[in-house]
């Protein structure tokens, strides 16, 4: 079945030329390093501040948030708060930290701090972590685009619409990461968050057209059904959300993301000022909420429609382990099936967009700590600025590879799907504590550091195999497991605890062995 014209087809085409082209005009005249990561620290904090929302919003998260509430409810608008809180607190305390001076990312704060290897050991844990995740977020962005995009336009050329669909993601996106480097991305990203906004809030305002009795049926039927209950007061370490997971783990979680890992951090570095990272941060923090609320409503919404009208096409088959869920299904059927000709392209271009902008964030971040944290720094001889230049341009291709390796790898290699999905997790804590105390101790060795992060790594790979057994609301027995928004805060807390002591027994151990007078 064909459930597109040319219409569509155009408005595909015209989103891909116009993005690339955009991308290049503001990615144009890269002199040197700062140019090409820092964006010459003259783009606009109001451009960074959207951008920051687009790079953690991934074509992933714009179609599993509504299959969240088509499933369920309101309830993971709890985590946002800890998102919001997250980033007040980043803009009061770390932006000062982050533009003192001139630094290419976080984890130069820590060099300062505790010396080389710590760098090095916060630098390696991020290129790791972030090459597995953003691997395998094209991975799974490329299942729900091949039923959309369909066999025979992401097959011509591979015989294979998967490896099309990771191909036309990872490429696309190099053209212009490759060419403009940071400011490129940062403006097409601008762009891309006002696709998928508008294609979310097109969705909530066109599917009561669609019902009989419109909005005030949608919200009857949804309220009777409890999917617009949104608050659970009970403490709980395991799924589903509450109160606690969010203002607590949900901080944690992006006092990590958006203050420790390069992805986001990068974004803050590219501001002049203090004054205006701390406004792209506080802008952030204003558009994350709705943008979440939007495309939870359209979750609710689906679920009544679907409620008096059959799915036009079933769900396909899912494969074990392959991180989509039934429900991920859900909103791209629905375009396919229910929205009209040109508009249908649009809301895939909004999906496409989402895609794009979280493969050329990596792109970027990647080759900025590979290049400034790594190369540079380990470089015995001098190197012109040139020559800086063109190895982040080569690493850039290199990341971009890379990403194409593991996502390929993770349709096949099921032990890689599940390390990506969880490393980032197990890694959180460890960045994030060693920049809490890069910036509470300000000097001190390495080795408390470094240990404290490998001990964290353990211990929360451990945890995240950890299991036990509990009553459900329905009176059954059931296995549960560490919820994903406390890994960040428990990793945190090893990492700063096992650090504290070794430096303790360090210090005690240096005044033992202190020869006397």
């Amino acid at each position: 079945m064909d459930f597109f014209n040319a219409a569509d087809w155009w408005v595909i085409g015209i989103y891909l030329l116009g993005i690339i082209g955009l991308g290049l005009w503001f990615g144009k005249d890269q002199h040197n390093t700062r140019d090409y990561f820092l964006g010459s620290k003259n783009i606009p904090w109001w451009g960074i501040g959207l951008s920051i929302v687009a790079a953690e919003t991934s074509a992933l998260t714009i179609i599993s948030v509504p299959a969240m509430a088509y499933g369920g409810d309101l309830a993971f608008l709890q985590i946002i708060i800890g998102y919001v809180i997250a980033r007040i607190l980043l803009a009061i305390v770390m932006v000062p930290h982050y533009l003192k001076g001139e630094i290419y990312s976080p984890y130069q704060l820590l060099e300062n701090a505790f010396g080389p290897p710590a760098r090095r050991m916060a630098g390696g844990f991020f290129l790791l972590s972030e090459t597995l995740a953003a691997g395998v977020r094209v991975y799974v962005a490329s299942i729900p685009i091949k039923l959309m995009l369909g066999d025979k336009v992401l097959g011509l050329g591979t015989g294979d619409p998967i490896l099309g669909a990771i191909l036309l993601f990872v490429l696309l996106s190099l053209v212009y990461t490759y060419i403009g480097g940071v400011k490129a991305v940062i403006w097409t990203d601008a762009v891309q968050f006002g696709l998928f906004m508008v294609g979310g809030l097109f969705t909530l305002c066109y599917i009561p057209t669609l019902l009989d009795g419109g909005l005030a049926t949608v919200w009857a039927k949804a309220g009777a059904a409890g999917k617009l209950h949104f608050f659970n007061g009970e403490f709980g370490w395991s799924l589903p959300f509450n109160i606690w997971m969010g203002i607590i783990g949900g901080t944690f979680v992006v006092l990590s993301s958006h203050g420790a890992e390069q992805l986001i951090v990068q974004r803050v570095l590219a501001c002049g000022t203090v004054a205006d990272g701390r406004k792209a941060l506080a802008l952030s923090a204003v558009v994350i909420f709705p943008l979440f609320l939007v495309f939870l409503l359209v979750g609710v919404m689906l679920w009544v429609y679907y409620q008096q009208y059959p799915m036009a096409i079933p769900i396909p088959e899912i494969k074990a382990g392959s991180g989509i869920k039934a429900n991920d299904y859900i909103y791209p059927i629905f375009i396919m099936t229910a929205v009209p000709h040109v508009v249908k392209g649009f809301l895939i271009v909004a999906i496409l967009s989402a895609a794009m902008s979280s493969v050329s964030s990596a792109l970027t971040a990647l080759a900025s700590v590979s290049t400034m944290d790594f190369v540079k720094p380990m470089s015995k001889s001098r190197r012109s600025e040139g020559f800086y230049l063109r190895f982040s341009k080569v690493s850039t291709v290199a990341w971009a590879v890379l990403l194409i390796l593991v996502a390929s790898l993770s349709r096949e290699v099921e032990y890689v799907l599940n390390a990506a999905f969880s490393l980032r997790g197990l890694t959180s804590g460890a960045l994030l504590g060693g920049l809490m105390l890069a910036v509470y101790w300000r000097k001190g060795q390495a080795l408390p550091v470094v240990l404290g992060a490998f001990v964290s790594l353990g211990v929360m790979i451990c945890l995240s195999r950890f299991s036990w057994e509990t009553v459900n609301a329905a009176g059954k027995v059931a296995e549960v497991s560490l919820a994903w928004p406390w890994y960040t805060l428990i990793g945190t807390a090893v990492m700063v605890s096992v650090a504290w002591l070794a430096r303790s027994m360090q210090g005690k151990t240096q005044i033992e062995t202190k020869p006397r007078v």
